[in-house]
């Protein structure tokens, strides 16, 4: 055959292929290597060029995910490469600071958390009352009893003071007008003569009698301050005096 008209055969050639290249997410991760250190702790946004897509990178500081898990969670191998030292060192100053800022208690390991419990009684209605009458009148002893060695006590105070008919005060006093004035500074007002103040209180008998207790006899008033003893201002010429207890017969009387 004459070469010339001879059909050309064309001999096997290789196909054009196109360069294998990695997708476009392991680009992104790559961008992702180079600003993770600068964005680490701040919302930001790589853009793949020409690619359309959009990784965001939004972690709290103490959070945020390091260039090797992204790269992994983009590709499904690690990314080469790594933040380097002062960027571990700034994600660490900048856990510390949201920590401080968030108001968590820390607790020690070995602490321990203990719960006490009591037994609670429920009572009724009226023995609640009945409860609380009883505390109010203990109370109400344990002052009274304050009240009377307080009357004691400043009674001896004005031992020496002169007997003055009518006298009401530390110049001189007489019967009542000494026991008023005694009785006053412990906040007990007293009627002014002895035949009213027999009145002003409860009869007790000599044997159930208290310190700060009053000693009546007809035309006399004084304090019982124990032991068969009383204070009192007796009679013109004479001074108040601790003394003990002559009249014959006397009625005790218990104030407040």
């Amino acid at each position: 055959m004459d070469p010339q008209s001879s059909p050309t055969v064309s001999q096997p050639g290789r196909g054009r292929h196109r360069a294998a290249q990695r997708p476009v997410l392991t680009g992104i991760a790559r961008a992702a290597t180079g600003q993770a250190g600068a964005v680490a702790g701040r919302g930001a946004v790589i853009a793949a060029a020409g690619s359309g897509v959009l990784l965001s990178l939004i972690a709290a500081p103490a959070q945020a995910a390091t260039v090797t898990q992204v790269g992994t969670a983009l590709t499904g191998e690690p990314v080469q490469g790594a933040l380097n030292t002062a960027d571990l060192n700034a994600l660490t100053a900048q856990a510390r600071e949201t920590v401080a800022g968030s108001g968590v208690v820390a607790v020690a390991p070995h602490a321990e958390l203990k719960v006490e419990s009591s037994a609670v009684s429920v009572v009724s209605a009226a023995e609640n009352e009945a409860y609380q009458a009883e505390r109010a009148a203990e109370a109400e002893a344990e002052a009274a009893a304050q009240r009377r060695a307080s009357v004691v006590s400043i009674a001896m105070r004005y031992l020496g003071v002169p007997y003055v008919w009518g006298g009401t005060t530390p110049a001189g006093f007489d019967c009542s007008g000494f026991t008023s004035y005694v009785y006053a500074q412990v906040g007990i007002d007293l009627p002014r003569t002895s035949s009213e103040q027999r009145y002003a209180g409860t009869v007790v008998s000599w044997s159930d009698a208290l310190p700060g207790d009053l000693i009546w006899s007809p035309g006399h008033i004084a304090i019982y301050a124990g032991d068969g003893m009383q204070i009192e201002a007796p009679v013109p010429g004479k001074s108040v005096r601790y003394t003990s207890i002559w009249q014959s017969g006397p009625t005790f009387i218990r104030l407040g």
